[in-house]
């Protein structure tokens, strides 16, 4: 793979694919709504999404080779983004009585700083 990017860089593009990313999960998530209750609409399209994110976040964010075990602590590298997404989906819909339908956009941004932080400290170990 190419060179290391600058910090700023990355998170551009970071966000670019986030964005993405968003989009793809909340896609996947008002398909999976008509045939699952929205918590299971929320796992599925999570999982599917985070793939994606994987791919895309090491070949143009990090310029790195995806490997095995990259691709497996990736995921530790979105827990925080996955409970506060998952808790906040719950809060927005079942204490708030709030439409499911925008809960995942609520809550969404809340974890993004910390994810870029995990995923780069897995994806480009060594000085940054």
């Amino acid at each position: 793979m190419r060179a290391p990017r600058p910090l700023a860089a990355q998170l551009l593009t970071f966000a670019v694919i986030g964005v993405i990313n968003t989009a793809t999960y909340y896609g996947l998530y008002l398909l999976l709504l008509a045939v699952v209750p929205y918590l299971a609409a929320h796992l599925v399209a999570f999982a599917l999404s985070m793939t994606g994110s994987f791919f895309l976040n090491a070949r143009f964010t990090y310029r790195t080779r995806p490997t095995l075990r990259k691709f497996l602590l990736f995921p530790l590298g979105n827990a925080t983004n996955f409970l506060i997404t998952t808790a906040g989906v719950y809060v927005v819909v079942d204490v708030l009585h709030q439409g499911h339908r925008l809960a995942p956009l609520l809550v969404s941004g809340v974890a993004v700083p910390v994810t870029f932080l995990v995923s780069r400290t897995i994806m480009s170990p060594g000085p940054r």
